[in-house]
């Protein structure tokens, strides 16, 4: 018996909610529940609290509600983007290519390969978490959930999306303007259409989770 198409797709309705949710409780948390943690705790214990309980609540857990809820409408099922296959072998090179191109960066800026003095285990437990949360949501849930309107619009949607869920952070921490003025938000969007692209090649999520891993660990550990 030949297998049925996929012909149902998740709603922009389910999408808006979902965004609205997101962007709005993140955005709470970082003007208000994050400052107040910040002053009553330690940056590790802070980390681990917005890091790993927050953000694993407030992010993964409604993800995979619906992914769940949808597995039938994504592009890639919830089992089926965990599981390897062939295809992540063809892209294991992105790691080594990853790992040179921000070496060159640091021989062009002048070659100090010394670990930053910021970088210590709180910076560890957000780069244990970030590329699980951020690559859940906006690959395997979003992006996952919109390639019906074609790969470009798709990706250029996630993309925009990926960098507007980084600016309750930016202004926060005082640095949206710079980050503007200096382009320096085009990185952002550069790496949201590379984990965006290895995941539709690959139709697994854990090349761009572990890709994004490798990127936040060595920035933290030398920018």
């Amino acid at each position: 018996m030949a297998e049925s198409k996929k012909t149902e797709k998740v709603s922009l309705k389910v999408l808006l909610l979902y965004s609205i949710f997101l962007y709005g409780t993140w955005s709470l948390v970082h003007f208000f529940i994050e400052p107040f943690i910040k002053s009553k705790v330690n940056d590790v214990v802070s980390e681990l609290f917005m890091s790993g309980l927050l953000k694993n609540l407030i992010w993964t857990l409604p993800a995979v509600i619906l992914i769940c809820k949808y597995n039938d409408s994504l592009y890639v099922g919830l089992k089926k983007m965990f599981t390897p296959n062939k295809d992540c072998i063809k892209y294991l090179w992105v790691f080594p290519a990853t790992v040179a191109y921000i070496i060159l960066g640091k021989v062009v800026k002048g070659g100090d390969f010394s670990i930053v003095d910021t970088f210590g285990m709180a910076k560890i437990i957000v780069v244990l978490f970030v590329g699980i949360t951020e690559e859940i949501v906006f690959r395997g849930w979003l992006l996952n959930s919109t390639l019906h309107i074609g790969e470009n619009k798709a990706l250029a949607i996630n993309a925009a999306m990926f960098l507007a869920i980084h600016f309750p952070t930016w202004i926060v921490s005082g640095v949206f303007v710079r980050n503007i003025v200096s382009f320096g938000f085009v990185s952002i969007i550069a790496l949201s259409v590379i984990f965006g692209l290895l995941f539709i090649r690959t139709k697994n999520i854990l090349i761009p989770i572990v890709l994004h891993m490798v990127w936040d660990l060595l920035l933290f550990m030398w920018y």
